[in-house]
């Protein structure tokens, strides 16, 4: 007689998924809401501080936008299965979005270093957006081979780079740093280093998941 219910199993791993997805649609919206709000407002006072760079700023919000609310659809078992040449495409624009956006990034970052920016702030920018390209471009790599699990676990690891973005931004506003230079580049660097971590927890468990399948399976068989 089996101890548990894989249907109640199979519930608890969908559960555990929709709440990092929903707390990732969380921080979009927020980021919406209060730090990008000016994107809509011509009278925002904040355009004053982005009138020297705003067309580099223009194609790294769209590339960044692309990365961000497109990288979700990549994890979708049943997208991948049921639409697997919408996959593939909306694989290839995360891919483009991520590879513009962190060039891009790093130097928008250096051009606000001569406007006061910090030369250590532009050094953390230049280090997300060379993780975000390398991990991006490993993933693409392994997909073109058809190393699919290999695939997926960089996708995840890219994945948790770029949402660096989301995550500084709420946590110096939660946290009440807003406007302050020399906490938010703490938040930047701390961000970055746990994104490469948390990345990779979250590959380890998935790959926890799987092995644990089988002896399940096999567990319920002789029940």
């Amino acid at each position: 007689m089996p101890t548990s219910s894989p249907s109640l199993k199979g519930q608890l791993r969908l559960r555990s998924k929709h709440i990092v997805w929903a707390f990732i649609a969380f921080m979009m919206l927020y980021v919406l809401q209060h730090n990008e709000r000016f994107l809509i407002d011509s009278t925002h006072p904040a355009w004053s501080h982005y009138e020297p760079f705003k067309w580099w700023l223009l194609p790294h919000g769209l590339a960044g936008a692309c990365a961000i609310f497109l990288g979700p659809m990549q994890f979708s078992d049943r997208l991948r299965q049921k639409y697997t040449k919408l996959h593939r495409v909306v694989g290839r624009v995360y891919v483009v979005g991520a590879l513009a956006l962190a060039p891009l990034g790093a130097y928008i970052q250096y051009y606000e270093e001569r406007m006061g920016g910090t030369r250590s702030f532009s050094i953390a920018a230049g280090v997300d957006a060379a993780l975000l390209m390398l991990t991006t471009a490993i993933a693409f790599y392994f997909a073109v081979q058809r190393k699919i699990t290999l695939h997926r676990q960089w996708m995840t690891r890219s994945y948790a780079i770029a949402i660096v973005f989301l995550e500084v931004r709420v946590i110096a506003s939660i946290g009440g740093w807003d406007g302050n230079g020399a906490a938010i580049e703490t938040i930047v660097w701390t961000c970055v280093a746990f994104s490469v971590l948390v990345g990779d927890v979250v590959v380890q468990w998935q790959e926890l998941r799987k092995t644990n399948r089988p002896l399940t399976a096999r567990a319920q068989t002789a029940d």
